[in-house]
């Protein structure tokens, strides 16, 4: 690997690890629930989730989830959501 890619792998890497509670949606396991912190997103992202109650401070909860990438269903507000794998992989949650 060039040593400029090592560099910035490390810088990203480290930049987007959620520190000690802090987990992405998609490494939540199922059962497990927690409040979102943070959207990583532009306005776009944020709407559309904003749109099906999702934001931050909201408690939710993961149902299940797919094998290799798959949809994630979460429960909002006594409602079931699934959504696509790269938009729950830009939520935060602290899990508690």
């Amino acid at each position: 690997m060039h040593r400029f890619m090592r560099g910035f792998t490390h810088r990203f890497r480290r930049r987007f690890r959620p520190e000690g509670k802090h987990l992405t949606l998609p490494r939540m396991q199922a059962g497990q629930s927690g409040i979102v912190v943070q959207i990583q997103g532009g306005r776009g992202l944020i709407g559309r989730l904003d749109a099906l109650g999702i934001r931050p401070g909201k408690r939710i909860t993961k149902v299940s989830s797919m094998l290799m990438r798959g949809p994630v269903t979460i429960q909002v507000d006594g409602a079931q959501v699934a959504i696509g794998f790269g938009m729950a992989n830009r939520i935060v949650v602290e899990l508690g």
